[in-house]
């Protein structure tokens, strides 16, 4: 009985040391894979902002982007012609949020934030620097 107790006692031992040795790893792994991923968005809002300010229409300007540990980027946008007292926001929420988030779920340049589920904020300033809105897109709204 004392024999065959042993071997059964390693294999336990094994496989919970194999099972630890797994979890470390894999969560070594992730770290890795995450700091590189968020050396990647840093890396992008350097590119963005070196290219800004850029107009992007006949209303509005992008003027920076922003982001927040490897979940979140955010652009901020001027609407140079526009105070925040003639912003409907009815008229952001029903027109310019669809098309944003049909941007994301369609654009193969967004393609590394859909795979890394990142939110994406668009922050809006109308032409005195004035806060108008923010539209944020989470990943359960673009992978829907």
């Amino acid at each position: 009985m004392d024999k065959e107790t042993k071997p059964k006692k390693r294999n336990i031992v094994g496989v919970i040391v194999g099972m630890i040795s797994f979890a470390l790893a894999s969560y070594g792994a992730k770290q890795l894979f995450k700091k590189d991923f968020e050396s990647e968005l840093k890396q992008a809002v350097i590119e963005l902002n070196n290219q800004s300010p850029m107009q992007i229409d006949q209303f509005s300007r992008l003027d920076s982007a922003s982001t927040t540990g490897n979940k979140n980027f955010t652009y901020h946008y001027t609407l140079f012609d526009l105070e925040k007292a003639e912003v409907n926001l009815d008229t952001v929420n029903k027109y310019i949020r669809p098309t944003i988030i049909e941007n994301i779920k369609t654009n193969p340049e967004l393609k590394i934030f859909r795979d890394n589920n990142v939110t994406m904020d668009y922050e809006y300033y109308d032409k005195h620097g004035n806060f108008i809105t923010e539209i944020s897109v989470t990943p359960e709204i673009y992978n829907d």
